[in-house]
């Protein structure tokens, strides 16, 4: 589903490479946990991954396609059709309520909303139950984002990255704000969507007693050339 060769990138004008990644392939349904230390590159691969950013050399291709090969509009759509992205900052409209939050997969992509309709009725009826999954009570779902505390932003921003089961998740950092209860009981719901839909899911952490919930981990500095370079 996933697949990175010698993939290299560098920030503008700093001069030299973050990222120099020889390999990496993720198959379809595979769940990855990624970690490694705060700077080293973490959310600018998710980023990559997701077609958010385009490498400087190398291939960075999703089901198939190469992001590197379309051009920004076309990147948009397809991830758009194929992508649920759980950003670290979560990227909540703050004018927007819950549940139009969560709908904007969907609005944005018509293929998932015909998924969500498939699995649930209507996006409005996923989006709901995708809520309550998370947790976050009824009575917030028509609360403006804003209103909200962080731990529950970042629930409305999982319900609103798994509507309409697109074929990759990505979340980075997603569990920073949750109790250990709450932590728990999320992951049970991500990577309960995810194995249902056969998504395939790269999820980014600091808290690596995650990383037995997953089918492979992999630290980003061990497969970082760039990284293990400047270190020498």
């Amino acid at each position: 589903m996933i697949e990175l060769h010698d993939l290299r990138y560098a920030w503008p004008r700093a001069g030299r490479d973050c990222l120099a990644i020889d390999a990496l392939q993720v198959s379809a349904g595979e769940t990855l946990f990624l970690h490694g230390p705060s700077g080293c590159g973490k959310s600018t691969l998710l980023s990559l991954l997701a077609g958010v950013l385009v490498p400087r050399a190398g291939t960075v291709s999703l089901a198939g396609r190469s992001w590197s090969s379309m051009s920004g509009a076309a990147r948009d759509a397809f991830r758009a059709d194929h992508v649920g992205y759980l950003f670290q900052q979560f990227n909540l409209l703050p004018w927007l309520n819950v549940t139009d939050n969560v709908l904007l997969g969907c609005r944005f992509s018509a293929s998932r909303a015909a998924r969500a309709t498939q699995r649930s009725g209507s996006p409005a009826a996923q989006a709901r139950s995708l809520l309550e999954r998370v947790g976050l009570d009824s009575s917030l779902f028509h609360r403006d984002a804003r209103e909200l505390s962080v731990g529950q932003q970042q629930r409305v921003a999982a319900a609103r990255a798994l509507i309409g089961a697109p074929e990759v998740v990505i979340a980075d950092e997603p569990t920073s704000a949750l109790d250990a209860v709450l932590r728990d009981g999320f992951m049970d719901v991500l990577l309960g969507e995810c194995r249902a839909a056969g998504s395939t899911l790269v999820f980014v952490s600091h808290d690596e007693r995650l990383a037995r919930r997953f089918d492979r981990a992999a630290s980003l500095p061990e497969l970082n050339q760039a990284l293990r370079e400047a270190a020498a």
